[in-house]
């Protein structure tokens, strides 16, 4: 069996409950198909670089599995025939299963955070010593 990395990107508008289902089901769908689920990461709700099908948030799922070279292919006919996923990659992969991702925080809207700023202190600025201005060049007439 190989080792696989699935990410897929859920719409954001679907509820807990339904996307709960839905990583469920894609998870069954590896057990059923002579697979075994090592780990599943929900990374969240993230900000898309571009927009898909005019969202430009997702909710991102990692799934690591072990599975018959054929089971990929049938993973992503689902996902493709599935309106909920917006988008999916299936990588191969060798070596050790990779450590567990800390969540980050997740994305809030710039116009949505208040923003203080903190006080700046300012060092008083010496003033420099004022340049004297020769005049070495008189008229003659106001030289004597």
């Amino acid at each position: 069996m190989n080792q696989y990395e699935v990410m897929y990107v859920i719409d954001p508008a679907l509820e807990d409950s339904a996307r709960t289902e839905l990583i469920n089901r894609f998870s069954d769908l590896v057990v059923k198909n002579g697979g075994e689920v090592d780990r599943v990461d929900e990374w969240g709700k993230r900000r898309l670089a571009y927009a898909i099908q005019y969202k430009t948030e997702g909710y991102y799922v990692l799934m690591y599995i072990k599975a018959p070279a054929d089971l990929p292919r049938e993973i992503e006919r689902n996902m493709q025939i599935n309106d909920n996923i917006l988008r999916y990659l299936t990588v191969k992969y060798e070596g050790e299963l990779p450590a567990k991702r800390e969540p980050l925080k997740p994305y809030v809207a710039r116009e949505a955070v208040a923003v203080e700023a903190a006080p700046v202190e300012v060092a008083p600025v010496e003033a420099a010593p004022a340049a004297e201005v020769v005049d070495d060049e008189k008229p003659e007439s106001e030289a004597e």
